[in-house]
């Protein structure tokens, strides 16, 4: 069965959006992810970071280092996710959450914007990944009371505006037993809530993945938050 296509612009309120496709090979197979443009290296993100205004682009669409890296720890525990119920708050192109559900993770994608949703559930069409639940949820108004055994997020800690509200996802929605899976670039942005978090008396680990075959490549932090 062929897989579906889709148009390659993406009209919005913001103006049209050019659409391209880029494959990944992550956790053995290959992986066709739809995104306005791959931001990986430094360079590529301070321009993106100053042209964001002039473009309009949003930056869920976008696909970052953290969402390879972050995917590429859950390919790594593999059957470990098999039966998880697994949140992903800002989900973006989907990458990791797709990789969770192919692993057998029973797996909820969020994200606050409609069009960054809409191109989240065409990855997983594209994919032919199923049983994955989307919903619209922001951060600061959450409402979901269920529990997770996996709660992800791939670079969510760029305000620390919202380090309240997000911890306040953690302490509510992890279920006991539960990991919360960070996968940042080392801003320095996210450190304060991280620390904060240890001091609290979670334990937090670390693993470091680099991505881009461009040198010099992007480190990338998953940190692994348990209680």
């Amino acid at each position: 069965m062929a897989a579906p296509t889709y148009p390659d612009v993406l009209h919005t309120t913001a103006g049209d959006l050019q659409v391209e496709e880029v494959t990944l090979e992550v956790g053995g197979r290959s992986w066709v992810i739809r995104n306005t443009g791959a931001v990986i290296a430094r360079e590529q993100e301070h321009e993106f970071l100053r042209s964001e205004g002039a473009t309009k682009r949003p930056y869920g669409i976008m696909l970052w280092p953290a969402a390879i890296a972050l995917a590429h720890e859950l390919a790594s525990r593999g059957p470990a996710l098999a039966g998880q119920r697994i949140l992903e708050l800002g989900a973006g192109t989907g990458l990791p959450g797709m990789v969770a559900a192919v692993a057998g993770g029973r797996v909820v994608q969020t994200d606050r914007q409609k069009i960054v949703l809409h191109v989240c559930k065409q990855n997983a069409e594209r994919n032919g990944v199923t049983g994955i639940e989307h919903r619209l949820a922001d951060w600061t108004a959450w409402e979901d009371a269920e529990s997770y055994d996996i709660i992800l997020g791939s670079d969510i800690l760029y305000a620390a505006g919202l380090h309240a509200s997000l911890r306040h996802i953690f302490e509510t929605n992890l279920a006991p037993g539960g990991t919360v899976l960070l996968a940042d670039p080392f801003r320095e942005a996210g450190m304060p809530l991280l620390h904060a978090m240890e001091a609290a008396g979670w334990r937090v680990a670390l693993d470091k993945w680099t991505v881009g075959v461009t040198p010099p490549p992007r480190p990338v932090g998953v940190y692994a938050l348990t209680r």
